[in-house]
């Protein structure tokens, strides 16, 4: 099979793509490399994924239709996993405008793109975000997801309706995949264990929003990719042309108590000064994960104290830190 993955520099498009070549798909990578946070970290996944022989990879932004169509044009893709997005919920308060042009632009295109070119399974990047401040927890795919607490949520959600349409206009199998908190080796800085780290590291104040009481449904990068894996291969076996699916782990950590993980896998206390509540932040995230769990044997295993620590040992040998 042969797959495009988009954003396949990116912390789960790398991921994903390096489970799927070990399997022996057939993966053409695309990324914009775009600055949002450090290039470095993005150009060395490349650098990986490039050790395998049946990986290939474009510098592409989707935003561009024209390079876009001129790819599909060149080559026939089996399954488009659109994983490129604008990330991050506070970025989209302060640059609003490169959210719609990654997010709204960029996945019309995708969506064409698969319309033009006849490709009629998509894959695509939702987010937790959608549910916003919904009060009954945990979060089902059926809940309403029309309010919206951030831009960033808001371009996921018209994502999920974009991609409808477009399935039930033109026969594109559409799977949208809300990720909650995905964290792990080889992630994304901006992230708040990244950043926490980081600091604690450097002796430098975290800021901890509502006082430490937000609870997030953090979910280790190996259960994402498994679950993804047992999707595409039970995909043709899933009867509606469009669906969601939460992928998390059933299992919200309060902020305060990931704190005092990541310092006991640190070995060192953080420098903590307490803030109120951000805008554009919930409260909670928590995945109801039996619609996956029955669909395609989702099955998360890796609690937060293993997968912090795992995380941890990564960092401190890519940024040769001393331990504890």
């Amino acid at each position: 099979m042969k797959v495009l993955i988009t954003g396949s520099a990116g912390f789960i498009g790398f991921h994903l793509s390096k489970a799927l070549l070990k399997m022996g798909f057939e993966v053409v990578g695309i990324d914009s490399m775009n600055n949002y946070y450090d290039t470095k970290l993005k150009f060395d996944r490349i650098e990986i994924l490039y050790g395998y022989s049946n990986y290939s990879f474009f510098n592409i932004n989707i935003v561009d239709r024209d390079e876009l169509f001129e790819l599909f044009d060149s080559t026939k893709f089996d399954l488009v996993i659109n994983l490129a997005a604008q990330a991050g919920v506070r970025f989209s308060i302060e640059k609003p405008h490169k959210y719609v042009n990654s997010n709204l632009i960029g996945f019309v295109n995708i969506l064409e793109a698969c319309r033009n070119y006849k490709v009629d399974k998509l894959l695509f990047a939702s987010s937790s975000s959608v549910y916003g401040n919904n009060v009954e927890v945990p979060f089902s795919e059926n809940q309403n997801t029309d309010k919206p607490e951030s831009l960033y949520a808001a371009t996921k959600k018209s994502n999920e309706l974009m991609a409808y349409s477009y399935s039930q206009l033109y026969g594109i199998k559409s799977i949208g995949l809300r990720f909650f908190t995905v964290y792990g080796p080889m992630g994304r800085p901006d992230m708040a264990y990244f950043s926490f780290t980081n600091k604690i590291y450097q002796g430098e104040e975290i800021q901890v929003f509502n006082e430490g009481n937000l609870s997030r449904d953090f979910t280790y990068i190996d259960d994402v990719i498994d679950g993804i894996i047992n999707l595409i291969d039970k995909l043709d076996h899933i009867d509606d042309n469009y669906k969601v699916y939460n992928l998390g782990n059933n299992a919200p950590v309060r902020l305060i108590d990931f704190i005092n993980t990541l310092e006991k896998s640190i070995g060192k206390k953080a420098n903590l000064k307490m803030y109120p509540m951000q805008p554009g932040d919930v409260l909670m995230t928590c995945a109801d994960i039996e619609e996956s769990r029955k669909d395609f044997n989702y099955s998360p295993e890796t609690n937060i104290e293993v997968g912090l620590g795992r995380f941890v040992d990564w960092y401190t040998s890519y940024y040769q830190k001393s331990t504890k």
